[in-house]
């Protein structure tokens, strides 16, 4: 009897071991995002629906005249030019950073290595230095202009920093690295057959860029330029030094309530615009992850 009992619990208790392990070994990053990622986010929009206090601070109110605030006009304006730079950043971005990480991807394996730590030295250096080091290039008296000066491509010496082109600028050197390395992991799983095989069958090199290569790494396209979009859509730092003052993005808006003018309700409200832009990228990344990934190969 007990010989007949003994696989059967043997078996629930392997079964009940398979169940608790994953879950075992998930608690510690649920807890980390529960605790670092939901719950600043759910906070951050039940602030949305209370009203300022009269003195600063927030009073708990059901209140949507915030959200009705951040339709007028102007904060519509600051909200549309903030997305037109960081997509042309992002589309900029994309235009250096899929030649260089295909270029990468040609490289012999050890200077391939090498390259990617290039890459990623930016990082390296506090983000204030490398953006003081922009504002060092981009003066009227400074190093662009006098190169532009003495090689005769200019008369007088351009104004560059203090416009949306050096925030621009900003961006993409800030956020590049971020556009290199999801393109790269992308090129570097293409078969090099599919790639013969387009030019066997008579394919431009432009048509095989469109036709294979480009649908073949869109998952990369889309995650690389998620990581660029959104933070240059929530940045504040770089409109503030690169753009003085004069170029302010949505990021500026929200720096502003929270620190200034101490209405966290409606900070809250333009803060749940970039959330919701977050959402929606990721949300289309991942459908279109799956359908790159989901359709047959032909080989």
């Amino acid at each position: 009897m007990s010989a007949e009992v003994t696989p059967v619990r043997g078996g629930r208790s392997r079964r009940l071991g398979r169940f608790i392990e994953p879950l075992v070994l998930l608690t510690p990053g649920f807890a980390f995002y529960a605790v670092l990622v939901a719950a600043p986010v759910l906070l951050v929009s039940s602030y949305a629906f209370a009203t300022r206090g009269r003195f600063g601070g927030v009073e708990w109110t059901w209140d949507l005249s915030n959200f009705e605030r951040a339709l007028e006009p102007i904060y519509l304006e600051v909200l549309r030019s903030s997305v037109v730079l960081a997509g042309i950043a992002t589309l900029v971005a994309l235009l250096l950073g899929y030649p260089t990480a295909y270029a990468i991807t040609k490289l012999p394996p050890r200077w391939r290595t090498v390259a990617l730590v290039l890459v990623v030295v930016p990082f390296w250096t506090n983000f204030l230095i490398r953006m003081y080091a922009w504002i060092v290039l981009l003066n009227t008296q400074g190093v662009l202009n006098d190169a532009l000066v003495a090689t005769g491509l200019v008369e007088d010496r351009v104004s560059m920093l203090y416009t949306p082109a050096a925030v621009v600028v900003g961006f993409v050197y800030a956020y590049l690295p971020l556009m290199i390395l999801p393109l790269y992991a992308s090129l570097e799983k293409i078969d090099s057959e599919l790639l013969e095989a387009s030019a066997n069958l008579g394919a431009s090199r432009i048509r095989t860029l469109w036709s294979v290569m480009v649908p073949l790494t869109l998952p990369g396209i889309i995650t690389g330029s998620i990581l660029v979009f959104v933070p240059s859509l929530g940045n504040f730092v770089v409109p503030e030094l690169l753009g003085g003052g004069k170029t302010v993005m949505v990021g500026n808006l929200i720096r502003d309530q929270f620190l200034k003018a101490q209405d966290w309700p409606f900070g809250s409200v333009l803060a749940m615009v970039v959330v919701v832009a977050l959402v929606v990228l990721f949300t289309a990344q991942a459908w279109v992850t799956r359908r790159v990934e989901g359709e047959p190969r032909h080989g």
